[in-house]
C-alpha cells in the first residue's frame, strides 16, 4: 500500500506509523478539526502549540479601543512575559494606533516581443485601468483592484496589483483575479504570460519595495511611557534604552545589512499569526519594521513601531480551525483592522520590553528561567 492511496488521516497515520516504527497516537488526538474544514493535503493530524495570553492592553487605536488581551501561541519561553511586561508599561497613557490598508499584492511577469513592445503594453493597461477593474470584480464579489504599479526590464512587464480583499487575508483571491486580468492582457496585446507570480508582489520574502511601498496593512503604534514607570516597571532609565536602540536597532541593522530596523518584531507577529490562524510565512513581511525611540525633554521615553506589511483576515484560510477561531473570539473582533492594531501594540509592548532587557543586562537571566 502507498500513502497516496490512503482514504483518511487514520489510514496515514497507520501506514507512517508501520513504515517508520514510530507512534502518531498525540497527533492524532490533537485533530479535532472535521477534514473538510482544513486545507491541508495528506493531513495525518495536527500540531499543538502552547498558547499564551498577554495584556490587557490600553490601545487608542482607529478602529481597537479599549483593553485588549493578546493571544500568543509560541514555544519561546519569556516572549509572552516580555509582550505582558511591555502591555504594564504602556497602560497608564496607552498605546495609540493608527492603520492603512494598502492591500495585498499579486505581481505577475508578462513578455512582449521587445521593449518598444513593453512600452505600448503599459501605456494599453493605463488605458484600460476600467477594464481590469471590472475583471478583477468578475472573480469574486469581495475583491476589488485598488492600484497597479508596472515596471519594465528588456521585454518584460512586471505587475503590482494590489487588492481590498474584504476580511480575509486574500492571498488566493488575488491570484484568481490576477490571473484573469493578466490572460485578458495578454490576449488583447498579443504578450506572453510567463508567470502569475513573478516575484514583484513581492509574497513572502524580503524585499525592499515591500518595507517601501507596503503590503497588507501598514500599521503604527506609539507610545510615551513616564521616566518614573521606566524606573519602576522596567527597571532602567529612558537614556539606557536609547541607548541601546541606537547601537542595536539602527547601528547594528545597518552594518548587517538587515532591512528590518527592529529588535524582534517577528517574534510576536509570529506567535500572534500561528494563534489566529494567519498564513505562518507572511512573518517574513512582518519582520521589516521599524522601531523607533526618543528620549522626551522631561526624561519620559517615546517608542513607536512602523509595521508596513502586515497580512491578517479573520476568514479564510487557517481562521476557520476550532482552536484559531476561539483565539481570534479573545479580541472581541472579527475586523482585521483591530486585529491589525492589536497586533502593532503587542509588538511595541514587546518591543519595549526586550529594549529594556537589554539595556538593565537580563536577557540572559530572563531566558535562563522561563526558556530553559
Amino acid at each position: 500500500m502507498k500513502l497516496s492511496e490512503c482514504k483518511n488521516k487514520e489510514e496515514r497515520a497507520q501506514f507512517l506509523e508501520k513504515k517508520l516504527s514510530i507512534s502518531l497516537k498525540k497527533v492524532q488526538q490533537v485533530a479535532i478539526d472535521l477534514d473538510e474544514s482544513v486545507h491541508c493535503e495528506n493531513r495525518i493530524g495536527s500540531i499543538s502549540l502552547p498558547l499564551g495570553i498577554a495584556g490587557p492592553l490600553n490601545i487608542l487605536g482607529e478602529h481597537a479601543k479599549g483593553e485588549f488581551y493578546t493571544p500568543l501561541a509560541t514555544t519561546e519561553g519569556a516572549l509572552v512575559a516580555s509582550v505582558n511586561r511591555g502591555a504594564k508599561a504602556t497602560y497608564e497613557k496607552g498605546i495609540i494606533s493608527t492603520i492603512q490598508k494598502v492591500g495585498v499584492t499579486r505581481g505577475p511577469v508578462l513578455k512582449a516581443k521587445s521593449i518598444g513592445g513593453a512600452v505600448k503594453i503599459e501605456k494599453w493597461i493605463w488605458e484600460h485601468m476600467s477594464d481590469l477593474v471590472k475583471k478583477a470584480e468578475e472573480t469574486s464579489s469581495h475583491i476589488k483592484l485598488i492600484d497597479i504599479t508596472v515596471k519594465k526590464a528588456g521585454m518584460y512587464i512586471y505587475i503590482r496589483f494590489s487588492y481590498d480583499t474584504d476580511k480575509a487575508m486574500g492571498m488566493n483571491m488575488a491570484t484568481i483575479a490576477t490571473e484573469k486580468i493578466t490572460e485578458y492582457i495578454a490576449q488583447k496585446t498579443n504578450s506572453s504570460l510567463i508567470a502569475v507570480a513573478g516575484n514583484f508582489d513581492i509574497d513572502k520574502k524580503p524585499a525592499w519595495l515591500n518595507s517601501i511601498y507596503g503590503r497588507g496593512y501598514v500599521v503604527q503604534s506609539e507610545a510615551i511611557i513616564s521616566k518614573d514607570i521606566v524606573n519602576k516597571i522596567l527597571k532602567t532609565s529612558s537614556q539606557l534604552i536609547f541607548g541601546v536602540w541606537k547601537a542595536k536597532c539602527l547601528i547594528g541593522s545597518a552594518l548587517s545589512g538587515s532591512i528590518g530596523f527592529n529588535a524582534h518584531h517577528a517574534n510576536i507577529i509570529a506567535a500572534f499569526y500561528a494563534a489566529t490562524g494567519q498564513d505562518l510565512a507572511h512573518t517574513v513581511e512582518g519582520s521589516l519594521g521599524m522601531t523607533i525611540v526618543d528620549v522626551l525633554e522631561n526624561g519620559d521615553l517615546y517608542i513607536c513601531v512602523n509595521l508596513p506589511c502586515i497580512m491578517v483576515g479573520t476568514i479564510g484560510g487557517g481562521t476557520k480551525l476550532i482552536t484559531q477561531s476561539e483565539a481570534i473570539s479573545i479580541l472581541k473582533s472579527d475586523s482585521p483592522l483591530v486585529l491589525a492594531e492589536v497586533l502593532s501594540s503587542s509588538v511595541l509592548a514587546g518591543e519595549l520590553s526586550l529594549l529594556s532587557s537589554l539595556s538593565e543586562g537580563t536577557l540572559a537571566s530572563s531566558h535562563q528561567k522561563l526558556g530553559r
